[in-house]
């Protein structure tokens, strides 16, 4: 069977690709010859630092990624907190109390203590900005003696341990604090040591041989970042790269196989409708356009079968949704809506999205909707969205935030009050199952609450989940234990090495 040509990649373009990867690597082949045995792990990634690997910004899922920073508690599958460089905790009121693990150190030789990480909370509680794990959040942390800190929040808070173990809360070496800005390099506490940042283009890591935990099965790791998604495909079927990020939809078929995962990722694609003014003001036309949309086709005509017909807001990548989820009965549509005209927007910055509303377009069109699309950039559109200039908006939208729980991004797109409420909805009911979802304790009980909100959020077809991105992460034949984290906190783990 022949691939279609729009597919493949021309031999220029692969020429010019592995070129450029082969210079970016070259380090990489000579730090192996000299290494302390076993091969370096070659990582093309997506994204370059914005933030001088600042832990308070998005950069600091590449340290995590990386394992190079390391938080006080992590994640299970669940998004249940379990121990990391905390060995438990209780709570009192407002009030957490986290017993540090004894003999860690960090990268510089100094030893992890309550004050160390009491300074690294601080410095993120008291950043502006902040990073977005606190947003709306007064923390403060001390240390009560050498190995026991508290943390204090303004209110009762029962995900103070899952908010923890944020990237964004890395916690690093007093050294990395002296500046204005943060740098971790050599300031970490995991199995791999950050030891040169090459700005935006490369950073290289050093196995950390008095690592607390496992060491490290690989000498280390080079990094090159490759915004272009044809070159990382590149530098997969060259041999340029061990572990590859995020390899477009598009290259993924003319792979091989064998050496690409998809991963499904805590990310909705979704329809949010216009519920406080113009047609989908009335619910049985919201419940026409979602009857209109036909998800399946979406998926296999934009995605090409690399993602998930949505069953919900929540996805394959929080498997308890699914298992938990019942049918939700919703109102029947009001029939053909005799050329309602609406406008639906989007934007460009992710490559799916003007697709899927043009095929939307389509869907509502043949039901009877007369429809107009306004696309432009995310920065451009994103203050039109919020201010409900819109009729619909097409959002890929992430459903898990920082805090692995998915109930901050309900309200926040729910709630009368939500601070990202596209749908301009506004119900009591709602409001009510929304709350019940972020005052109840963690575990089974806020699972359940949180599956109740999603169902009187779908009652009410403020939103239309279409579909459940993946993300195809490549992985070249030699690769043993790369991680596959729909949460994209690790990639290369103590575990990883290369044949």
């Amino acid at each position: 069977m022949r691939l279609p040509t729009r597919h493949l990649l021309p031999a220029t373009a692969l020429t010019a690709a592995s070129a450029l990867l082969t210079g970016c690597f070259a380090g990489a082949e000579s730090a192996e010859e000299a290494g302390s045995g076993g091969k370096r792990i070659r990582v093309a990634m997506m994204q370059p630092p914005r933030s001088g690997l600042s832990p308070l910004s998005d950069d600091a899922f590449k340290l995590s990624r990386w394992s190079t920073a390391e938080t006080l508690v992590k994640l299970d599958a669940d998004g249940d907190a379990q121990p990391a460089l905390a060995t438990e905790w209780e709570q009192s009121g407002r009030t957490w109390t986290f017993e540090i693990r004894d003999g860690v150190t960090f990268h510089d030789g100094t030893k992890l203590t309550a004050e160390a990480v009491a300074n690294s909370l601080t410095r993120a509680a008291t950043a502006s900005p902040k990073p977005r794990i606190l947003d709306g959040v007064d923390l403060t942390a001390r240390a009560a003696d050498a190995d026991t800190l508290s943390v204090t929040t303004a209110a009762e808070d029962p995900l103070v341990p899952q908010r923890l173990s944020s990237p964004q809360l890395s916690v690093l070496a007093a050294k990395a604090y002296r500046g204005k800005t943060v740098d971790p390099v050599g300031a970490g506490t995991g199995p791999f040591e950050l030891t040169k940042v090459n700005g935006t283009a490369s950073a290289a890591l050093d196995r950390y041989d008095t690592y607390w935990g496992d060491k490290a099965e690989a000498p280390g790791i080079d990094v090159t970042f490759v915004p272009d998604g044809t070159a990382r495909a590149a530098a997969l079927r060259s041999g340029e790269a061990d572990i590859v990020e995020a390899i477009p939809v598009s290259q993924a078929a003319v792979l091989d196989q064998d050496l690409i995962t998809e991963v499904p990722m805590p990310r909705t694609n979704t329809l949010y409708l216009n519920t406080g003014k113009g047609p989908f003001k009335d619910a049985s036309l919201r419940a026409t356009a979602r009857e209109a949309i036909d998800a399946e086709a979406l998926v296999k005509g934009v995605y090409e079968g690399r993602a998930d017909v949505a069953e919900g807001l929540l996805g394959p990548a929080l498997p308890w949704a699914a298992e938990l989820r019942r049918p939700v009965t919703r109102d029947a549509g009001a029939g053909a809506p005799d050329g309602e005209a609406i406008t639906i927007g989007t934007y460009t910055d992710r490559a799916e999205m003007p697709e899927v509303a043009a095929t939307l377009q389509q869907q509502l069109q043949k039901a009877g909707f007369k429809v107009k699309l306004d696309v432009r950039e995310y920065t451009n559109i994103e203050a039109d969205a919020l201010a409900g200039r819109f009729d619909a908006f097409v959002l890929s939208r992430a459903t898990v935030l920082d805090s692995g729980d998915p109930a901050a991004y309900l309200y926040s797109d729910f709630a009368s009050d939500g601070t990202f409420n596209l749908s301009r909805f506004a119900d009591k009911g709602v409001d009510a199952a929304l709350k019940k979802a972020s005052d109840t304790g963690v575990g089974d009980a806020r699972r359940a609450a949180i599956i109740a909100a999603e169902a009187a959020v779908l009652a009410a077809d403020a939103a239309v989940p279409m579909l459940h991105e993946r993300v195809i992460q490549g992985d070249a034949a030699g690769v043993v234990d790369a991680a596959h984290d729909p949460r994209e906190r690790e990639l290369v783990t103590a575990d990883t090495y290369v044949r």
